[in-house]
């Protein structure tokens, strides 16, 4: 299955984006700890290439913690840092001003030297549902932004003040107008960035079955209490978990629409563990030239 999504609010992010920049000291990029790689946005690469970068790998509660520690230090360079959180729990982002004072330490020390309380101004951007009206949520300790588990639900900038010394932007979930890589676009769809009215479901389950039987056939054979053999395709595993969910229509055939949808949000809702599709070692299969700040250089 081949996916494009671009809405137009999308164009429009980005230009405010490149707009606020004069305004912003340091940037928050917030990556689904579930997919991280595919969270990153190759139109982001330029606009950001010299700012300062917080990246937070949300959503770790529902991710593989060892894997995302490579992923964390595969973006360790110079003028980042990184961290993981549940922005679902209570005080889970305490850590992020700290680390922004870090970024910023040199701007901070000029306004100290002039007796000036610094005022530090943060972008947060990230793809759609990737929490990061959720992070800015827990930053505030109260619901200033609107979130869901759904993509697409910030559509305009609201800066935020979070402290005396600090202001957030929290801005759109943005995509890009072409994926150059399925694998990365299937993997922003299972992680709910895409909207599910522009998928196929049963497609994508499809999908999503056969990657799990390649990475990690126990992730289905737990969930769904199946066992998977060699032989079995595709297909198969699919009739047999709509077996075993019991959907199955008046005269016995499966309900493949109402599995699909089940399948999906299972993965979406961490009911299947606590999985990443992706490892650093997969890297050579999900990059593209432009994807990665400093990827050439690396």
């Amino acid at each position: 299955m081949v996916i494009q999504w671009f809405p137009g609010h999308m164009t429009k992010a980005l230009r405010m984006m490149e707009n606020e920049l004069k305004a912003v000291d340091v940037v928050i990029y917030v990556l689904d700890s579930r997919a991280p790689f595919s969270c990153i946005n190759p139109k982001f690469s330029t606009m950001f290439n010299q700012m300062p970068i917080l990246y937070v790998f949300s959503k770790i509660d529902m991710a593989n913690a060892e894997i995302v520690k490579g992923w964390r230090e595969y973006f360790d360079k110079p003028n980042t840092r990184s961290i993981t959180i549940d922005s679902t729990a209570s005080g889970a982002g305490k850590k992020i001003p700290t680390l922004i004072n870090e970024l910023c330490a040199e701007k901070i020390a000029r306004a100290k030297a002039k007796n000036i309380q610094p005022l530090i101004r943060a972008m947060v951007i990230g793809v759609p549902n990737s929490g990061k009206s959720t992070l800015i949520n827990n930053l505030c300790g109260k619901a200033k932004t609107k979130t869901a588990n759904i993509a697409g639900v910030t559509r305009a900038k609201q800066w935020v003040r979070i402290s005396d010394n600090l202001e957030i932007l929290d801005t759109p979930g943005t995509l890009w107008p072409a994926f150059d890589n399925n694998t990365v676009a299937k993997h922003l769809a299972y992680i709910g960035s895409i909207k599910e009215n522009v998928l196929e479901l049963n497609e994508l389950a499809f999908d999503f079955i056969a990657e799990m039987r390649d990475k990690d056939k126990s992730v289905l054979e737990n969930r769904y209490n199946i066992s998977i053999t060699d032989e079995m395709e595709t297909l198969d595993i699919f009739e047999a978990i709509c077996e075993a969910r019991k959907h199955v229509m008046r005269g016995g055939d499966y309900d493949y629409d109402r599995c699909a949808i089940a399948i999906i949000n299972d993965f979406k809702t961490g009911k299947m563990g606590q999985i990443t599709l992706e490892k650093v070692t997969d890297i050579k299969l999900l990059t593209c030239n432009d994807r990665l700040r400093g990827e050439n250089n690396a």
